[in-house]
């Protein structure tokens, strides 16, 4: 078999595998519930926001990024198609084991919550995510001061806030955890410094692994040259403007449906994606353009925040905090690419050091390749999740195929534009057809 038969196999099996990626991502999307605490008349009362239908069907949330992914997803698409009313019976009828994984602590005691009300909107689009809302509550025992909150891992990231109160608690409690001590009383709110700290984490989570279109966004600046400068300049007119939007949307300044923003924010994976197939270098009119997208994905980012807000008392430490969590996020994306493709641009540049690039290719491409197996087999440890959020498999396999594009540009050293050819190219026509099927899969589907 010929080196062009087998470069012509990976690209074709790069492209399938963006096909694939491109058919997970759909509007089943996870998101956090939200908690509102309020002490009423000796009573702790729990008025929370929450996708019910992943509750009931038994999805385990810190498993997927999406429901489509759960083995329940078809009982939770049944569940989604329900009226009001019968979703609202079959919640309450597993309410009892809910109540019983959900941790609330005060003055010593372990409290069972009592279910209070359930408010199900209509059934609408079964495509999207309805939030519903329930309210429970439990009796405080005699002179409690203090609470801890939290519930069980598979029902996801609870963001917990506390009423009625000066200086309240405000917390973002990712899957399993329990809430610190929290003051009845309030005075639990966290100071400017630790609200900065807390959310730098949020904002990394919102792009590795859960910001997959701003994943790709990146990846498409990065596959456009191997010259740093080319990428410096294009990152920084995506910062700078994704960091408008991002503060003047948070604030309330602008408003802008995700209606209009998702799909445009797929239409720029695709243009960035597509120059990248046509120019060999940094365009004019390219940073300006990303510029334009970023204020795009700015918006995107701010619509993550307006799940669950951001504490009012510091509300700038979190907003800062929050940005360069995403910044962090996408210099690590770079990062780790950079790393795996280095060898590929030296040796395109010209390094003689060519056994040094195949056989760490073969090397760490052979490695990969193995957990590609286990993961999509669901064997050990490589069945399971990343970041007890996404597949193991979405982040290994496309890896494993871009060391097997960097050898076989290694191998084809003598083709003038080598890495561009064999590597960028390809990698891009993969983002864009994600990117296309997203756009066609937000405006019309």
């Amino acid at each position: 078999m010929s080196l062009r038969v087998i470069r012509t196999a990976l690209v074709s099996s790069m492209l399938a595998l963006w096909c694939l990626l491109a058919g997970m991502a759909t509007a089943h999307e996870v998101l956090p519930s939200i908690a509102d605490m309020t002490e009423t008349d000796g009573r702790l009362v729990f008025d929370v926001e929450a996708n019910l239908e992943s509750f009931v069907s038994g999805i385990d949330l810190t498993e997927v990024s999406d429901t489509n992914e759960a083995d329940e997803a078809d009982r939770y698409d049944a569940l989604r198609a329900l009226p009001p009313e019968e979703l609202e019976a079959q919640f309450r009828e597993f309410w009892p084991e809910m109540a019983r994984r959900i941790t609330i602590e005060a003055g010593g005691e372990r409290l069972v919550p009592e279910l209070d009300a359930v408010e199900i909107p209509e059934t609408g689009n079964v495509e999207l995510v309805r939030p519903a809302s329930l309210s429970f509550s439990v009796a405080l025992p005699p002179g409690a001061e203090t609470v801890r909150m939290g519930w069980d891992r598979t029902f996801g990231t609870l963001v917990l806030r506390q009423m009625g109160v000066e200086e309240p608690y405000d917390g973002y409690l990712e899957a399993g955890a329990t809430s610190d001590e929290i003051r009845l009383a309030g005075g639990d709110r966290a100071g400017p410094w630790q609200t900065f700290v807390n959310y730098i984490p949020v904002g990394f989570d919102h792009i590795v692994p859960l910001g997959l279109d701003h994943i790709l966004f990146v990846l498409g600046l990065f596959f456009l040259s191997t010259r740093l400068g080319p990428l410096l300049w294009q990152v920084s007119a995506f910062t700078l403007a994704h960091t408008i939007t991002l503060a003047l949307a948070a604030l309330g300044y602008v408003r802008i449906s995700p209606d209009i923003v998702e799909p445009l924010i797929a239409a720029s994976i695709v243009f960035v994606a597509v120059e990248n197939m046509f120019s060999k270098g940094l365009s004019p009119w390219r940073p300006v353009v990303i510029f334009g997208f970023g204020l795009l994905h700015g918006l995107g980012f701010a619509s993550v925040l307006g799940e669950f807000g951001l504490p009012p008392g510091t509300f700038v430490p979190a907003l800062i905090g929050f940005n360069i969590g995403v910044e962090l996020g996408q210099l690590a994306v770079i990062a780790v690419v950079f790393v795996f493709v280095y060898l590929a641009v030296r040796v395109d540049q010209g390094d003689p050091d060519v056994p040094l690039a195949s056989g760490f290719y073969v090397v760490t491409g052979g490695a990969l390749a193995v957990l590609s197996y286990l993961a999509l087999t669901g064997t050990g440890v490589w069945g399971g999740s990343l970041m007890e959020e996404i597949p193991v498999w979405v982040f290994i396999v496309p890896t494993t195929l871009l060391m097997a594009l960097c050898l076989a540009s290694v191998l084809l050293r003598d083709q003038i534009d080598a890495y561009r050819r064999i590597v960028s190219i390809p990698a891009s026509a993969g983002i864009a057809v994600i990117g296309l099927w997203w756009f066609i899969e937000r405006v019309f589907l």
